[in-house]
């Protein structure tokens, strides 16, 4: 069976009713869900006597809408959501605040565009996937469709991770980037691989940056091995325990859920620095 005739369907839309009865914009098969989220409590403030200022109110409600496919090919995944991207989301809501003020964040393989909404909350983005399946547009779709979220402006523009190089419009700010962000993107060998060589790409360049990237172990039974086993989780470690002059780092999710969804212990999240 050719991936083309193989259809999947991301485990979130059985954990929680997300969709509504919502027009789609750029395709009418596809569905509008709202994910509901909490921002995280602000920092607390002093008033000009040095008092502590009592926050009346510690948590806000918000919701994203996202236009997505329910069900795609193997190589269309991305027109989906997935537990990874709210995982980010979920660290950018905790570390927003501590972010570098008006620094682009670049996102690679943004997919439905969702985590880089989040993102824009707090700085520029750069939100980059391949140009396949209108994917970049339904990005620009879904970024339209939260502009009452999002406090700064998103660029939407291709990273092909099977090209040896990045499109001048990236290459262009790069310099300026110290963040770089990544969710759902292991799922294949061969496209591990070529986004191992992105990222190392994207590291080599001068200055010092740090990608996040969230990722979900998927688990098999295999008869070979008698055992159940996430081989393309195992293959990703070990592409990424071969990048040289780089400080590989995994994160805690002890950091507060914000999005509904089931946080599952096969949910992970790294960290690489370049040593520059």
């Amino acid at each position: 069976m050719d991936d083309e005739d193989y259809k999947v369907s991301s485990e979130l839309y059985t954990e929680f009713n997300y969709v509504t009865n919502l027009k789609p914009t750029l395709n009418k098969d596809n569905v509008v869900s709202k994910f509901p989220f909490t921002y995280p409590p602000k920092a607390a403030e002093i008033d000009s006597d040095g008092d502590l200022l009592v926050q009346r109110k510690s948590k806000a409600n918000g919701i994203i809408e996202i236009e997505h496919s329910e069900s795609t090919s193997l190589d269309l995944v991305g027109l989906q959501v997935w537990r990874g991207a709210f995982l980010l989301a979920d660290w950018l809501l905790h570390n927003g605040e501590n972010l570098p003020k008006n620094v682009p964040i670049l996102e690679l393989g943004s997919g439905t565009g969702l985590t880089s909404i989040v993102a824009a909350m707090y700085a520029p983005v750069i939100c980059t996937d391949v140009d396949k399946g209108e994917i970049l547009n339904l990005i620009k779709t879904n970024i339209t469709r939260n502009k009452n979220i999002t406090k700064y402006p998103v660029k939407v523009t291709e990273i092909d991770f099977t090209k040896d190089s990045l499109n001048p419009e990236v290459e262009t700010i790069l310099r300026q980037i110290q963040i770089v962000l990544a969710a759902d993107v292991v799922y294949d060998d061969q496209l591990t691989q070529s986004f191992v060589k992105t990222m190392e790409l994207i590291l080599s360049y001068p200055h010092s940056r740090t990608i996040y990237i969230a990722l979900e172990k998927r688990f098999v039974f295999t008869i070979a091995d008698c055992d159940t086993v996430a081989p393309c989780y195992e293959y990703f470690l070990e592409c990424i325990n071969k990048l040289r002059s780089v400080t590989i780092t995994e994160i805690r999710l002890d950091f507060p859920q914000y999005f509904q969804y089931d946080r599952v212990k096969e949910l992970v999240l790294w960290k690489i620095s370049n040593n520059k």
